[in-house]
């Protein structure tokens, strides 16, 4: 299981880098959609990801549970909102912002450090890695 947890974790970060990367060498139409696509993705993930917490929350008791849920649900509010700008350039920075908040709240409410809490630290600065280049596609093909 820790093997296809791995695959699936990594390959989660091919559409992050096929969008950004369409920012950079893409025009037109095409370029729109990894502009969008890779919003719309890191909203998704960010969503799985409030539901991971939304889903450990019931093995937890009293604050600590009632705690990660209120997690959970202001994760997406935030995510959302960030979507709602409809600036491409704050979208992407506030998400990245989401995406290390999620994991600054996941190791200091766990205290887990084996192969899936190393995994996630990996997972989440190659994201934000990925969003500083989208964000550097934005500015310097002028879409900002």
């Amino acid at each position: 299981m820790t093997r296809l947890v791995t695959a699936l974790g990594f390959a989660g970060l091919i559409p992050f880098a096929v969008s950004a990367a369409g920012i950079w060498l893409l025009q037109d139409y095409p370029r729109a959609l990894s502009q969008q696509g890779f919003i719309v993705y890191s909203l998704a993930i960010l969503c799985f990801m409030a539901g991971s917490l939304w889903g450990t929350a019931q093995r937890r008791v009293g604050g600590d549970k009632a705690l990660r849920l209120l997690v959970s649900n202001g994760l997406v509010l935030f995510a959302v909102c960030s979507v709602l700008t409809a600036q491409a350039l704050i979208a992407g920075g506030l998400l990245a912002l989401a995406h290390l908040a999620t994991l600054w709240y996941e190791r200091g409410s766990s205290t887990d450090r084996g192969w899936y809490s190393r995994m996630r630290v990996q997972l989440t600065l190659l994201v934000v890695a990925l969003h500083i280049a989208y964000i550097a596609g934005l500015i310097v093909r002028g879409s900002a």
